[in-house]
């Protein structure tokens, strides 16, 4: 059994967010306090097993009123392909505050297939959107 619910992950949390993120494509190396504070500033989903422990974290970044960025949804080790990722998209989805938004972005190198289902497309038209973008902002290891 699993249990979602919006809030603050704890030191303990962020301790087991860690671990795997800083092992992504998306953010290889990212140091601890860069989690804990990334976490303090956004809005967080945390999925539990029955004993309270985390098993899946999603992150989003919002205004609550027109725009919001979903980043770093990570399922731990063992718990993957039991829905979990998708049902921490869902809660922000259905979540009261984050209704009406104009916008939802992501970004997915290789997991369309979780998002599609829940209303994600590509963009209509990416020549509109631009970024800046540091390729190595922890220092990690290249290959």
């Amino acid at each position: 059994m699993q249990h979602i619910a919006i809030e603050r992950p704890s030191e303990t949390d962020i301790d087991a967010i860690h671990a795997v993120l800083r092992h992504t494509y998306w953010s290889p190396g990212i140091p601890r306090d860069i989690v804990a504070r990334a976490c303090a500033n956004s809005m967080c989903a945390i999925g539990r097993d029955d004993a309270g422990k985390l098993i899946g974290f999603a992150r989003l970044v919002t205004d609550k009123a027109t725009f919001a960025w979903l980043c770093d949804v990570i399922v731990l080790p063992g718990k993957e392909g039991r829905g979990l990722g998708r049902a921490l998209v869902r809660t922000f989805r259905e979540h009261p505050e984050l209704q009406g938004l104009r916008r939802w972005l992501l970004g997915t190198k290789d997991a369309h297939g979780v998002y599609e289902p829940l209303g994600f497309t590509a963009l209509d038209a990416p020549e509109r959107f631009m970024h800046i973008r540091n390729p190595n902002p922890y220092g990690a290891p290249t290959s």
